[in-house]
């Protein structure tokens, strides 16, 4: 458990780091993840309702103090966009709350880390892209809107009968946004205009029908802009993250990707159930590639008060190849059901796993060097169905 100790002490915060963690319920639940002599709670300090009725997603801007939560609108005809500062002791306080297309589940922050910058916004159930201006201090205004259609249900049609954008990707050089689209079977590709963030519409790449793509992930193997780059993709579908090469073409301003391959998010395992792969993220140190499970219930963990043994879903971790090939390393519990978004501490030495059906957050701790991870230090409930849990990353998480 020492990097969660140096964690810790990086905090300066009476051995305490902040969570954010959002749910269907209603709420964005600020926790607190304590040391005391070696042992680790993880409790909730605070409540905002601010970005009711059905928070789906947190993007923090760690710069500049602020936390943007999107609204999925699963009870009402709209989204919404909402904006918090963040305060030392962990609470938010309400900026603003705007209206926006149905469905909202992802937010990234693009542009200019010291000028202007935007969020783009993939919505789900509103078959869309939005994006908007950050203006400062929590404010921020409409930019553009890029609705889509489909003229026939696709492959699955009771999962793609419309459009279904589900995350908003910034590629390495910060000069394209990438958006997956399940119901259509595409990654929608947008170049961005490097003065007024506008985004223009670029050739999609095609997935393979009916594989759904969900989230997806840059991999830089160098980690410099502009070096060889490959992009994997989780496909909810199709259990499988699918790994290609990138090249950029200066000519068209687009993106190419060629297929390398198929990798199932299971590793070796099979079973029954259909899986459905969610979260997908490359560790800090640039070296392994975890993906999240749910639904094919693979584990059954101990149960602290004796009672019967509790189901987990799985995370799966791949070490990355320069080559972009992906070599399975563990699968491992998740510590509840659904693990639809899971995030690492900066260190990358914790995994905070939300559990939307078990309506936990866990933390787990990780091997930095080997990648593996490890045993749960800490779970706490959370009303209703968690859809996001992050780290505070400001000043002092910076480790």
């Amino acid at each position: 458990m020492k990097y969660l100790s140096v964690l810790l002490a990086l905090s300066g915060a009476a051995s305490a780091v902040n969570l954010f963690v959002s749910s269907y319920a209603g709420n964005v639940t600020s926790l607190s993840l304590t040391e005391t002599a070696g042992n680790y709670s993880l409790a909730p300090t605070f409540y905002n309702a601010a970005c009711g009725p059905n928070p789906s997603w947190l993007t923090i801007d760690a710069n500049r103090g602020l936390l943007f939560c999107q609204n999925e609108g699963l009870t009402s005809l709209n989204g919404s966009l909402s904006s918090f500062t963040i305060t030392r002791d962990g609470s938010l306080n309400a900026i603003k709350n705007q209206t926006v297309i149905s469905g909202p589940v992802h937010g990234t922050i693009y542009g200019n880390p010291a000028g202007r910058r935007a969020i783009a916004l993939a919505h789900y159930t509103g078959s869309a892209l939005t994006t908007w201006y950050l203006n400062g201090g929590g404010q921020f205004s409409a930019s553009q809107s890029f609705p889509f259609t489909l003229s026939a249900p696709g492959t699955v049609p009771d999962r793609q009968d419309s459009p279904h954008e589900h995350e908003t990707i910034l590629d390495p050089t910060g000069q394209y946004i990438v958006v997956p689209d399940l119901g259509a079977d595409l990654v929608r590709i947008f170049s961005i205009n490097p003065t007024t963030l506008i985004l223009t519409e670029k050739t999609s790449l095609k997935a393979p029908a009916g594989s759904g793509p969900r989230h997806g992930v840059f991999y830089n193997p160098s980690g410099i802009p502009g070096g060889t780059t490959y992009f994997h993709l989780a496909t909810e579908l199709t259990s499988a993250i699918l790994s290609y090469s990138v090249t950029y073409q200066p000519s068209s301003g687009g993106l190419n990707f060629t297929l390398l391959s198929q990798t199932p998010t299971l590793g070796l395992l099979n079973h029954e159930r259909i899986n459905a792969p969610a979260g997908v993220v490359v560790s800090p140190d640039n070296r392994f590639l975890i993906v999240s499970n749910r639904n094919s219930t693979l584990f059954s963990l101990p149960n602290a008060t004796g009672g019967s043994p509790i189901p987990s879903d799985s995370i799966t971790t791949f070490e990355l190849l320069a080559t972009g090939g992906l070599v399975f390393t563990q699968i491992w519990p998740s510590g509840g059901l659904y693990p639809r978004q899971f995030s690492l501490s900066p260190s990358g030495g914790f995994v905070a796993v939300g559990n939307q059906l078990s309506g936990n957050v866990a933390i787990l701790e990780r091997d930095v060097a080997s990648g593996l991870i490890g045993e749960p230090i800490a779970r706490v409930p959370i009303a209703g169905n968690v859809t996001c849990v992050v780290w505070d990353q400001e000043g002092q998480l910076s480790g």
